[in-house]
């Protein structure tokens, strides 16, 4: 028997439900990103925050994919990054009004939308979910490790 399939059935059942909200976070997350990419256009400095926002809305996708899909630490730890970032950044822009840095535009504003909201609940749920995944997942010995030294 696999250490998987030995596993616990509430345990399965439990990282089961991270996996999905550590999916769904990133989904919701570029779902709105994608929506707001367009009237966000005008936003311009080097970089408009449209174009801005799609990126972000492009790395969420692929994170919600691969921690559904690949399933492996990498991909929840690429998802736990973008999650992260996007909510420092989303906090930085609503509490400090930092102007253009660069060729990124001046995002500063104070008001926390229904949109931000939402997208700041979806990472915190992404970076909790993730956070679990990582802290909890099987553990395999490196590979040539063929368990305790021999004694001699």
């Amino acid at each position: 028997m696999s250490p998987a399939s030995s596993a616990p059935r509430g345990s399965r059942a439990v990282r089961g439900l991270a996996r999905l909200l550590a999916a769904a976070g990133p989904a919701v997350d570029a779902a709105v990103h994608a929506r707001l990419a367009g009237p966000y256009d005008a936003v311009v400095a080097g970089i408009s925050q449209g174009v801005l926002f799609r990126v972000e809305s492009g790395l969420a996708a692929l994170a919600a994919l691969l921690v559904l899909v690949w399933r492996h630490p990498r991909g929840d730890a690429f998802a736990l990054l973008v999650a992260a970032g996007g909510l420092a950044v989303l906090v930085l822009y609503t509490a400090v009004g930092i102007g253009q840095l660069g060729p990124v535009p001046d995002m500063y504003y104070p008001v926390w939308t229904g949109d931000k909201k939402l997208v700041a609940a979806s990472q915190i749920v992404t970076v909790l979910a993730t956070g679990f995944l990582l802290l909890t997942g099987r553990r395999r010995p490196a590979p040539g490790y063929a368990g305790a030294l021999p004694v001699t």
